[in-house]
C-alpha cells in the first residue's frame, strides 16, 4: 500500500492520492479559507470508514436488508507535550432496514475486536467505543 502527498498551493493545501489515482485534499484547517480536511479528521474518517465496511460487509452476509447507512465519529484529544493525539475515539452507527437490532451490535463488535484494521492501528493508545441505532432504537 502506498500513497503519494502532493501540495498543490503556496500555503498548507495538499493533495493526498492513492496507487489508483483517487485522492482527498488535506489542509491546515486551523487556518481562515481552509478547501480540505485536516490530517486528524482524516483519521477519523479512517475509522468509520473501516468499520463501516465491515458492519455492512457481515450484516449482508447475514441477508440483512439495510437502507441506510451512517456513521458518526467523534475524537476526543488530549495535550502530549506539543502535540494532542487522540484519547478517545467514540463511533455511533445510524442503520436502517430489515435489521435485526441483535445482529448489527454484534457485526459491530466483530468490527472493532477483530477485523477494523484503522482502529487495531490505533490500540492501545486510543480507546475506541461505539453504539449502535437500528431504525432510531439503541441496539
Amino acid at each position: 500500500m502506498k500513497i503519494q502527498l502532493n501540495r498543490i498551493n503556496d500555503d498548507y493545501l495538499f493533495e493526498c492520492s492513492n496507487q489508483n489515482g483517487h485522492s482527498i485534499l488535506i489542509d491546515n484547517t486551523s487556518k481562515e479559507g481552509a478547501t480540505g480536511v485536516s490530517p486528524m479528521e482524516t483519521v477519523l474518517m479512517a475509522v468509520a470508514g473501516c468499520s463501516g465496511i465491515d458492519v455492512v460487509s457481515i450484516l449482508k452476509k447475514q441477508r440483512q436488508t439495510i437502507t441506510d447507512f451512517k456513521a458518526e465519529v467523534e475524537g476526543e484529544r488530549v495535550q502530549v507535550d506539543d502535540a494532542k493525539p487522540f484519547k478517545h475515539i467514540k463511533v455511533i452507527f445510524k442503520l436502517g432496514g430489515e435489521i435485526d437490532p441483535k445482529k448489527a451490535q454484534k457485526a459491530a463488535e466483530l468490527s472493532f475486536e477483530k477485523y477494523c484494521s484503522v482502529s487495531k492501528t490505533l490500540e492501545p493508545n486510543v480507546e475506541v467505543s461505539y453504539e449502535v441505532f437500528v431504525n432510531g432504537v439503541k441496539a
